[in-house]
């Protein structure tokens, strides 16, 4: 059977060194090496998520891979994906480290420099330890064998951004969609999760710091079951006492609630410390919490720039969350993610505390009215984010509850842009409306100007045909000014003869000229004229001259 490895090493020349050992493996498949700790649990989630099948059976992990070290991402791996048998390469073989490295979950541990005997027996001890989990697994539908619930951690640009209040209502909608939540309160100094929630509760996160394997009868201890259904994990009463969690601490209890609970969501609070940058380093997604201010702005850009040094967290992995949103500031999402290089959240929650300020108050944010425009968006951003179940298709129980209640919460991103587009329309009412006498001016100039040109044509016309009846009248010796001013009028229309003024022909020389002076009508016909006249005038040859 071909063993499949994949190697986590760091420092180039180890890598090289590795691979070209493995590759003299019977039976071994070696993959390219993954430089980092971040890239190797991608990678297994990756193969995961597709299938228990995809994932390798032996993973070798240097001791001087990072960020995280080596005995913690160990942990991480073997309760992620407990079907994978890990292999610790070290210079340093003492009983010290091996009972160290087998607490983490390893299931061997090869001493540098590399020796092939001694890489094959731990190779293929780890790949039939894998084998046979994998063999149990298949038996067990409900045993966990993927990447485990989604993580998202909630960080404050800085103080007052409004991140506890993000982070309580992202688990409240997760919750009410039917999904197991877990609420870690990572804001260690001065996290009020506990004062949001009305939670008096003597356990917290400390109490899990020191505890080297954290089982779910241990875990389940320090988890307050709060009636909305949310499970909280506290910050301690005494913020001192926040030293005590370490970046080990805040990995173990992250990794222990992903594989209880379908949703975790951690508040981080503002203040960057170990254990809650271990908790971005790990999270499906991380938002950064964001008011349209200068401060907050730059801020956040400091925050970014900061999580890229420390290699915790590229800016495109980065949600940015834009908090007290006002569409008349003149700080807009799409300029907020131009300078902070993140992607900015679709749902940005509306400036309306005063929607907030009776439930905070009271310390119960669960009582928040689903017709607050804060809550319609902020179980938005959960739908946006991919922590609700779907409301069609089988959403179970939780689901229909949430279709009753709180309908108008989770998924009304259209109506708000309804909303937007009403108030666009209204303005273009508004404006219109103030417009409308110019345009009617404008209207009525122009009509009038067609009137003034339609009444000089008609009388230029009459003129021309008077004068030729006046020349065929004197020509068979008629009456020619009759003649002309009957043929004259003949061609004007009822409208026009009836305001008709002086008809007239003369003759000057050997021509025959009339003269027709038109009224040009206000409007309409009939409606009334203007005190001038308009003048047409022809001239026509005697025949026979």
């Amino acid at each position: 059977m071909t063993t499949r490895i994949l190697p986590a090493v760091g420092d180039p020349d180890a890598a090289r060194a590795i691979t070209t050992l493995l590759s003299q493996l019977p039976d071994a498949e070696p993959a390219p090496p993954v430089t980092d700790s971040t890239s190797l649990l991608d990678t297994l989630a990756r193969l995961a998520g597709e299938s228990l099948d995809e994932l390798p059976e032996v993973v070798l992990v240097h001791e001087r891979i990072g960020p995280v070290p080596a005995l913690e991402l160990i942990r991480e791996v073997a309760l992620r994906f407990p079907a994978v048998g890990v292999v610790l390469v070290t210079a340093d073989t003492g009983p010290a480290l091996f009972t160290s490295a087998m607490d983490s979950g390893a299931r061997g541990l090869v001493g540098l420099p590399l020796g092939y005997e001694e890489l094959a027996a731990r190779v293929q001890g780890a790949a039939s330890w894998s084998t046979g989990v994998r063999r149990h697994l298949g038996t067990g539908p409900d045993v966990f064998t993927g990447p485990g619930g989604t993580v998202v951690t909630v960080t404050g640009a800085k103080g007052g951004t409004g991140a506890t209040v993000v982070a309580v209502q992202l688990a409240l909608a997760a919750k009410a969609s039917g999904r197991t939540v877990a609420l870690v309160d990572l804001d260690l100094q001065s996290g009020d999760v506990a004062s949001y929630l009305d939670v008096q509760f003597r356990r917290s996160i400390v109490d899990l710091a020191g505890i080297a394997d954290i089982s779910p009868r241990v875990l389940q201890d320090a988890v307050f079951s709060h009636p909305t259904g949310v499970s909280l994990v506290l910050a301690p009463a005494e913020g001192e006492r926040g030293e005590e969690v370490t970046d080990r601490v805040a990995r173990q209890v992250v990794s222990a609630l992903r594989n209880r609970y379908e949703v975790v969501v951690v508040d981080c609070g503002t203040q960057m410390n170990s254990a809650n940058a271990a908790a971005v380093e790990m999270a499906d997604q991380a938002l950064l919490v964001v008011t349209p201010d200068v401060v907050a702005v730059r801020a956040a850009k400091r925050m970014v720039r900061m999580w890229d040094r420390l290699q915790i967290r590229k800016a495109e992995e980065t949600t940015t969350v834009v908090n007290r949103h006002n569409r008349n500031t003149e700080i807009q999402p799409p300029l907020v993610e131009r300078i902070t290089g993140t992607k900015v959240a679709r749902a940005a929650i509306p400036a309306n505390f005063k929607e907030l300020q009776a439930v905070t108050d009271a310390g119960r944010m669960q009582d928040l009215d689903s017709r607050s425009t804060v809550k319609q968006a902020l179980w938005s951003l959960a739908g946006e984010l991919g922590l609700v179940k779907p409301a069609a298709g089988g959403g179970g129980k939780g689901g229909g509850k949430l279709l009753r209640s709180d309908r108008g919460a989770i998924g009304l991103r259209g109506r708000g842009k309804e909303r937007d587009r009403d108030r666009d329309r209204g303005a273009v009412t508004v404006e219109l409306a103030g417009m409308a006498p110019l345009i009617l001016f404008v209207m009525i100039a122009m009509w009038q100007a067609v009137l003034f040109g339609y009444t000089f044509s008609l009388a230029g016309n009459a003129a021309d045909e008077g004068a030729r009846a006046a020349t065929a009248a004197a020509t068979s010796g008629g009456g020619t000014q009759a003649a002309c001013v009957a043929a004259a009028t003949e061609h004007l229309p009822s409208s026009w003869q009836d305001d008709a003024g002086d008809i007239s022909c003369a003759q000057e020389g050997n021509l025959w000229k009339a003269h027709v002076e038109l009224n040009t009508p206000i409007l309409f016909p009939g409606a009334g004229s203007f005190p001038w006249d308009v003048t047409g005038s022809a001239g026509a040859a005697l025949e026979g001259d």
